[in-house]
């Protein structure tokens, strides 16, 4: 992965953000996830929970689901094989509704209720952009910044006019601010609002229990916590299994059924160029 010019322990944990991020981002991964709740399964109960793929296309997300360290494969005979959340598995899952409160207030909002695991993905596709995290870590820490001096933070070995396909896309999706041509960028309000969901998944690729992502150095906030939201259900796609209470120890999660799909309050509404499906 190429490098920043970022201090190195910046460097890395860029890195392992968007590497978290690149593990649950391709499509269906979430819905994988979200199905092996509770106790572990056999593949052909996996199946039936994700009915909407074929085996040709599930296996191949099992398994690297199971290489990416988040899903176990366990053989107790040779006729008998399970499939659960490793540990690490279980403490990405709390994220999810992170995600979820953030689409619901920054995304623009479509004419149909979306359930919670289309707006994961909705945000999950902006978030992978090419060096997005990069970027959105250097504006927030900077407040704003020349697009020349951020190729050279971003992208120091790379002709400098090549930041500026990432950056027009991160403005095209309402992350990113700038007055015009010449004129320095900043993050948008939808982009600094992604600080409880980029501290959250810092902490976990750290190693660190989620409460930590209040107290990150960049996008923590020791002043702020955010009460516990209810969900409801609404079903306009294939129903994953339920997203888990955020928490902050390193128990096994909480699942309930009831706890599927959109939030049951009224969508916030997002501001012309805020960011877009």
């Amino acid at each position: 992965m190429t490098t920043t010019a970022l201090p190195p322990d910046t460097d890395t944990e860029i890195a392992r953000v968007t590497e978290a991020l690149a593990m649950i981002t391709p499509r269906w991964n979430v819905r994988i996830m979200l199905a092996l709740s509770g106790p572990p399964v056999r593949y052909s109960e996996l199946a039936a929970k994700v009915s909407w793929l074929q085996n040709g296309q599930l296996h191949p997300k099992v398994k690297s689901l199971c290489e990416a360290g988040l899903v176990e494969r366990t053989e107790h005979s040779g006729r008998h094989v399970t499939y659960g959340h490793t540990q690490r598995g279980a403490d990405l899952l709390p994220v999810l509704p992170l995600i979820v409160t953030w689409a619901e207030e920054h995304l623009e909002q479509p004419d149909h209720p979306l359930s919670a695991i289309e707006q994961i993905e909705d945000s999950l596709t902006l978030l992978t952009r090419r060096h997005a995290a990069a970027i959105l870590w250097v504006l927030k820490s900077r407040q704003q910044v020349s697009g020349r001096a951020l190729a050279r933070i971003v992208m120091p070995s790379s002709d400098w006019t090549n930041v500026y396909p990432p950056l027009r896309q991160l403005v095209a999706d309402g992350l990113v601010d700038t007055g015009g041509n010449g004129r320095p960028y900043r993050l948008s309000a939808a982009g600094d609002g992604l600080g409880p969901v980029l501290g959250a998944l810092s902490a976990w690729s750290a190693g660190q229990p989620l409460d930590q992502a209040a107290q990150h150095p960049v996008w923590g906030n020791p002043q702020t916590k955010t009460p516990p939201r209810p969900w409801a259900s609404s079903q306009p796609r294939p129903a994953p299994a339920a997203l888990p209470q955020a928490r902050t120890g390193h128990s096994s999660p909480t699942w309930h059924i009831r706890d599927l799909f959109s939030h049951a309050t009224k969508a916030a509404t997002t501001a012309v160029g805020g960011p877009r499906r």
